[in-house]
């Protein structure tokens, strides 16, 4: 078992969110540090301060040096695909190998209305979701790849510098879909994470992702799963959690361990 802990970018200056990952940095129960992609709060005053996912990101890995760095997750949907690639290869750079990759499909229909970003429907949400997955590790992994998708091409495209950690940095798959989300974590995923209603709930579904690896031929057992944990003291009059979404979680049990990327992941053309 192994802990973590998530803060939120909303509401919340600069300095104290560096203050508590570089003292989570020297506290060696905290294996990681998360934030999230969003553009909005998600609770509270929604037209308040946000700060941006990445960009922090690779400023943290900057001001750490222990601590493994992610963001949990990044909506396939703000960025493109070789785009995230690039971006995840530098900042692993950064923190001398200490990314974890964060992916998710994406959801927030508040910020894609407000910026202009197509949320598609959820078939297409998850089969562009399934061609990102594709080209960001194929990009981190191989010196060229052509991917000849529906939503993604590439064509003899390179990612370079690549990443530190060999073949990619780990990816952590979060969400509860049974059917796509969980299907793609057994295929692409070293680590899976999930809000769950309650232990039978995450039991479920962690059966669920068993069976998708059982399908595929791959260990469920190299697969680390986590959960949020919302301290009840952080639950403030005002700043209510919206139903299903995690967006009040400043803590991260994970169970299982962190196994590296297998060399016999299916590769893009």
């Amino acid at each position: 078992m192994r802990f973590a802990i998530k803060t939120r970018p909303e509401h919340t200056p600069w300095a104290r969110i560096l203050d508590v990952w570089q003292a989570a940095d020297e506290i060696s129960l905290f294996e990681s540090a998360w934030n999230w992609d969003h553009f909005y709060p998600l609770t509270g005053d929604l037209t308040g301060p946000n700060l941006e996912g990445w960009t922090m990101l690779a400023a943290l890995a900057q001001a750490t040096s222990r601590i493994r760095i992610g963001c949990q997750v990044t909506g396939m949907i703000y960025r493109h695909p070789a785009v995230l690639a690039n971006m995840a290869a530098t900042t692993d750079i950064i923190s001398g190998g200490r990314l974890e990759l964060g992916l998710g499909a994406g959801w927030n229909q508040l910020e894609c209305d407000a910026y202009g970003i197509e949320l598609p429907p959820l078939k297409e949400r998850f089969d562009r979701f399934d061609e990102g997955v594709e080209a960001i590790v194929a990009l981190l992994t191989q010196e060229t790849t052509t991917l000849n998708g529906k939503y993604v091409r590439l064509t003899e495209a390179r990612c370079e510098p690549k990443p530190v950690q060999r073949p990619h940095p780990p990816v952590t798959i979060g969400g509860r879909g049974r059917t796509r989300t969980l299907r793609a974590t057994a295929r692409w995923a070293q680590q899976w994470n999930v809000l769950a209603q309650d232990p039978q709930d995450w039991l479920d579904l962690a059966g669920t992702l068993r069976a998708h690896c059982a399908a595929i031929g791959r260990d469920p057992g190299g697969r680390g799963r986590s959960g949020d944990h919302e301290p009840a003291a952080d639950r403030r009059p005002g700043h209510p959690r919206p139903a299903g979404r995690g967006a009040g979680a400043d803590g991260r049990l994970t169970l299982g361990e962190l196994t590296p990327p297998r060399a016999s992941l299916p590769r893009a053309g």
